[in-house]
Order: structure tokens, then sequence, then C-alpha cells
């Protein structure tokens, strides 16, 4: 539900950092490319994000830019790639390479990829071949955005995107304030998902 959040940087770690944004300091758990990315203890630096809500856990993800977040998201859209397997993924491989595999059809780039085998490296080309997601540095659609936040906490992704679709239509932008309309639209979401409220 946050696009970024923007802070010192008071821990860094191979695959997690530590970043103070006024009275909070948040744990966020990022890919090795993105570590390497960022600034050092001490510096300022604006992380994107994606939070897993499941009812056992909450997990913050961070991405050093939002193209990172952006195959991150591509990546949970292939079967049996969860978040921790494409924040795996996205250690062994930045955005770039990753294209041009798909572009090439090249598995065996792919599978040499930590945590990717050469069946998940074939369902990747199946699912994502000329389908990533633009890499804007933007925020991201908000369709895109909630789908993904529901099929974090356990839902299934088909009926996630249609909870939204139904959401989207119940929700006036002119009327709702622009901060909160991502807020509207997700509550109706998961109320229609969950079937506590009917789809219009």
């Amino acid at each position: 539900m946050w696009n970024s959040i923007s802070g010192r940087i008071t821990l860094k770690e191979e695959e997690r950092v530590y970043l103070q944004s006024g009275d909070l300091e948040w744990e966020i758990h990022v890919s090795r490319k993105s570590s390497e990315a960022l600034p050092e203890v001490g510096a300022v630096a604006r992380v994107y994000t994606w939070l897993l809500h499941r009812e056992d856990q909450m997990k913050l993800h961070g991405f050093s830019d939002a193209a990172e977040r952006s195959l991150f998201l591509d990546l949970l859209k292939v079967d049996g790639v969860g978040p921790k397997a494409a924040m795996k993924i996205l250690s062994g491989i930045d955005r770039t390479a990753f294209a041009e595999a798909l572009e090439k059809d090249d598995v065996d780039a792919l599978s040499a990829v930590p945590g990717v085998g050469r069946k998940t490296a074939q369902k990747i080309l199946l699912a994502l071949k000329g389908k990533l997601s633009p890499a804007g540095g933007g925020v991201l659609p908000i369709e895109e955005d909630i789908t993904a936040a529901l099929a974090g906490m356990g839902y299934d992704r088909k009926a996630a995107r249609a909870a939204v679709t139904a959401a989207l239509k119940t929700v006036v932008p002119a009327d709702v304030r622009k901060d909160d309309l991502e807020r509207e639209v997700f509550k109706k979401a998961i109320a229609i998902v969950s079937g506590k409220e009917a789809a219009p």
C-alpha cells in the first residue's frame, strides 16, 4: 500500500536494510542487487516497497528502483514463484539481463540464476516473454499493485484481479482524495474477494 519510503539507512546487510523515517524504523527485505545499489549506513535513501501480508506474517520488501519492483511483480505472475523465490531471482539477475534472456528464449541463462531450475525457467519464459510490465519510475498502476497485494495475502490471483476491477467501479476518483484512492479500492476489493461484499 506504500509506493516508497524515504529515510536514513541505519543498518545495511546483504538482504536486509533498516530505514529510519521520522519516528519509525522500518525493517525492509531487499535483494542483494538492491542492497549493493543503495547508499551506505547514515545516508538518506528512497526505497520502493511491496508489502507481504498474510495471516501469520507481515514482511516489507524493498527495491532500489521502480524497475526492480516491476520485475518482482511480474515474477509473482509465474506459477510456483512466490515472494521469497522472486527476491532470490532478483539477487541473481538484473532486469536488463532478464529481459534479454526472455527475448532470446535463453532457458540456460535463466536456469543458471540461483533458485531457478530448468523447469521454473521454462515457466518464466512461457508466462513472461513479451509481457514484462513497463519499468517506469512512477507509481505502479493501481489495479496491478492491489492485485499483487491480495495475491501476496494468499488469495487466488485471478479472483483478486476480478475483485479489484469490481472495486474500481464503485470508487469514483473525483469523490476521493488521491492519497485515499488506493486504500478505498483495497478495502472494497478485499471485502469482495473474501465474500463479505457482493461484486457490483
